[in-house]
């Protein structure tokens, strides 16, 4: 399928689409007239990559562990592949995620306090 298709049919756009190939996300077959050609495997490449992007993870640690990931909710890095490097970003990126979840449940408990005070039947 070609890259308009890809992008309908997953609702990411095409210019993501194509800054997942540049990063080394997504690896596209080119036809004679230069055109992408992705084959299904694709659909689900895609939904895996917007996942790891909306959970808080960088493109640099996405292209690390992708190779790896067998379906779109399922991480399954064999631990012989897991470098130190790989292993310190992704601690890294856990520490980084719970600062933002904290952060966020303060945020909540503030509004919700808020609305208690100016709501208080609600």
């Amino acid at each position: 399928m070609r890259i308009g298709e890809l992008s309908r049919r997953t609702g990411v756009p095409t210019r993501m689409l194509r800054y997942y190939e540049e990063q080394d996300l997504l690896h596209p077959e080119r036809t004679g007239n230069g055109y992408r050609s992705y084959d299904v495997s694709a659909l689900q490449r895609v939904q895996q990559i917007r996942g790891l992007l909306d959970s808080g993870l960088t493109t640099e640690i996405i292209r690390r562990i992708l190779p790896f990931l067998n379906t779109p909710d399922e991480i399954h890095l064999h631990p012989e592949c897991l470098t130190p490097e790989t292993a310190e970003l992704l601690r890294g990126e856990a520490e980084r995620i719970q600062r933002r979840i904290d952060c966020l449940a303060g945020n909540r408990d503030v509004i919700l306090a808020y609305l208690a005070v100016v709501q208080p039947e609600a």
